[in-house]
């Protein structure tokens, strides 16, 4: 057989590996795929990373792993979240006994009880029922996490802290997100007022290296610190970044990349008087961007947005609320210079209402990338408290929420352009508790605000899989809210296509490759 063929042969053997299966048709074949067609195929493999949660002794955080129900069996795989060090721990515990077999049974028992350490801090075992873990205080490391067979297709977690006192106070929300080798932070700061870090996990065997970019209202903060990060392997750093340059500015983007390797990156924002949260990246530059799930009671929206190219950008903005969309008096439009930050406080936005934010070029022939970010206040004087939304896609075939309680949820479901028809399911219960779904219409241009369904007989916590059924995109986000003290405590997490399944082009046997 000729080379030609021998690699087709591989190339096709190599496709069926990744996608779980592959079919090669014959010409003539009942049910043969045109060539250049292609099916989307559920993911085999999937991986995430949660941050350390830290800095606060007082901190309580929940992880919460969860995979949507799919049709077909599949293989049975697993899903774990674990300290990134903990493969470490157990190949040099292995090394350990093989170079030294005399040690005193003693030893042995010590080290048997450190393996216990080793093992999955979250370990999810079937799809459709959320598995959960508690861990307290501030040296609670960051996880890394692997699903593969039939839980990788749409698995996600998130980790929910809560802080009762202290700057750090606060319900810190965080989807735990895939490793990338680049991110936009819009909304960071630099202000005496506030402690922003830069949290990057390598989940590799090995290191990372990584650049920090900062811009504010001038343009470029100029640092030689944030350049060359090394990320160990199987590791997490932390990068206050108000020590990477010496000036103070309320408004700043932070801009990861890698130049070796990939990392997860989310901001831990601070601030003395609003709390803290976490600020994860906005999607990627775009001319059109949408934020959702802005809350109804919101008392202060800041819009952050950033133009990384070389064109300044002019934006229309317009709030899309219950009825439709209205441009905010005296913020109807924003400049955005090239490579400086820009930001806007939004003043009595929300008219009591939910909505979420569109960002459009003002001119449609000349549509400049940005990226953008809110930061949201609820509450007044000392019980105020701060989340962000960092424009996001649509929800797409399926995106999940995975932590949600009993009471405190509120479901953001904006359609920018067309409307949009989404069934949301309320997963079985952590503990106990029947799965409910139901069906929402969104009106073109509106944001509708729901209490979603709840599972019956909940016991514990559950998952929301939003899934699109009809009509155009549909953006959301989800709002836990967890007062406490008279504190409107909350966290907003923004909901994007889960990634569960990928295009696969088909492929079609062609025998001409052989004649010469």
């Amino acid at each position: 057989m000729k080379s030609t063929s021998l690699s087709l042969i591989a190339g096709a053997v190599a496709l069926a590996a990744v996608t779980g299966f592959a079919a090669l048709t014959v010409p003539g074949d009942d049910g043969a795929t045109e060539a250049g067609a292609s099916s989307r195929l559920p993911v085999e493999r999937s991986s995430l990373l949660c941050p350390a949660p830290g800095l606060s002794d007082l901190a309580e955080t929940t992880y919460t792993s969860f995979t949507p129900p799919a049709n077909g069996e599949g293989e049975a795989g697993a899903a774990e979240l674990k300290s990134p060090t903990a493969d470490k721990k157990k190949d040099d515990k292995e090394e350990s006994k093989e170079k030294d077999k005399s040690k005193s049974d003693d030893k042995d028992k010590s080290k048997d009880k450190a393996a216990d350490s080793d093992k999955p801090v979250v370990a999810l075992k079937e799809p459709g029922k959320p598995v959960t873990a508690d861990v307290s205080g501030s040296d609670a490391p960051a996880l890394v996490g692997t699903a593969t067979g039939r839980l990788a297709p749409g698995w996600s977690a998130q980790q929910t802290t809560t802080v009762e006192a202290g700057d750090g106070r606060g319900v810190l929300g965080v989807g735990c997100t895939a490793p990338d080798t680049d991110f936009w932070f819009p909304a960071a700061s630099t202000a005496k007022t506030r402690e922003d870090y830069v949290n990057l996990t390598n989940p590799d065997d090995t290191a990372a290296v990584a650049d920090i970019e900062l811009y504010g209202p001038d343009g470029t903060l100029k640092s030689d610190v944030g350049e060359g990060i090394t990320v160990p392997a199987g590791s997490g750093v932390r990068v206050l970044i108000s020590t990477l340059t010496s000036k103070a500015a309320d408004d700043v983007t932070v801009h990861v990349t890698t130049r070796t390797g990939r990392v997860g990156a989310v901001v831990r924002t601070a601030d003395s008087k609003t709390g803290s949260d976490w600020l994860t990246a906005s999607a990627a530059p775009a001319g059109t961007l949408v934020l959702p799930g802005i809350p109804a009671d919101a008392t202060s929206v800041r819009l952050v947005a950033f133009a990384p190219g070389e064109d300044d950008a002019d934006l229309t903005v317009r709030l899309l609320g219950k009825t439709g969309p209205f441009a905010p008096v005296g913020n109807e439009d924003l400049h955005v210079k090239s490579r400086m930050t820009a930001g806007v406080d939004l003043k009595n936005l929300t008219r009591g209402e939910a909505g979420s934010l569109l960002l459009t070029p003002s001119q449609k022939d000349r549509a400049t990338p940005v990226v953008a970010a809110l930061r949201v206040v609820r509450g007044k004087g000392d019980k105020q408290e701060v989340g962000y939304i960092p424009a996001t896609g649509p929800v797409g075939a399926q995106a999940t929420a995975a932590d949600n309680r009993s009471k405190g949820s509120t479901l953001s479901l904006t359609a920018p352009g067309a409307a949009g028809t989404v069934k949301v399911t309320a997963s079985a219960g952590s503990k106990a508790g029947a799965p409910v779904s139901k069906t929402y219409k969104v009106a073109a241009g509106t944001t509708l605000a729901v209490t979603p369904p709840v599972p019956s007989g909940l016991k514990g916590t559950y998952a929301l899989t939003v899934q699109t059924q009809s009509g155009g995109p549909v953006h959301a986000a989800r709002t836990l809210a967890l007062p406490q003290d008279g504190i409107p405590m909350f966290t907003v997490q923004t909901l994007s296509d889960d990634g569960g399944t990928v295009e696969v082009p088909v492929a079609e046997q062609d025998l001409s490759v052989l004649d010469d």
